[in-house]
């Protein structure tokens, strides 16, 4: 994964968006982007449906996973580069959990990176959040690709007043 790429475009970004929506330090952007990835994470869980023990419906297509999946990398590099973090070498071994297990593994490191933002919760964060799409059948390639056409459209719904 080009790390280095992703970040620079996501702080574009951000940039963008905060001059756009005319955002200040007042808005509590941190924050926000904790909820909007908890948002994010529980679409993704619902487009999977691999918690709906009770229905037999099969999941969304693969690449509506995908672009779901692809928020959350959104979000989880724009709160690295809120608190100033960056990601370089990480190892990602396989996850030892199934999916429904690594969806509330995820949850739970969103929740200790609010408590807690440090560089080694971030990690953790991003690990546990690799280790999900994996186990969702994606490939760094599938990944970065992905994330290239979805900033993409972000930045065309920021032209639109989304």
């Amino acid at each position: 994964m080009e790390w280095n790429k992703l970040f620079a475009m996501q702080k574009e970004l951000d940039s963008y968006i905060e001059e756009n929506k005319q955002l200040t330090e007042r808005d509590d952007l941190f924050t926000k982007k904790i909820l909007a990835l908890l948002v994010e994470l529980g679409e993704l869980a619902n487009e999977t449906r691999c918690f709906k023990f009770w229905s037999s419906k099969a999941s969304s297509e693969r690449s509506v996973i995908l672009e779901e999946y692809v928020d959350g990398v959104h979000f989880i590099l724009s709160l690295g580069i809120e608190k100033g973090f960056t990601i370089d070498g990480l190892y990602v071994e396989k996850a030892k959990n199934g999916q429904t297990e690594q969806f509330l593994d995820v949850f739970e490191k969103v929740l200790q990176f609010q408590k807690n933002p440090n560089q080694s919760s971030y990690n953790e964060l991003m690990i546990s959040y690799l280790q999900l799409g994996a186990l969702l059948g994606f490939s760094e390639e599938d990944v970065q690709q992905a994330y290239v056409e979805k900033n993409e459209v972000n930045f065309a719904r920021q032209d639109q007043g989304y």
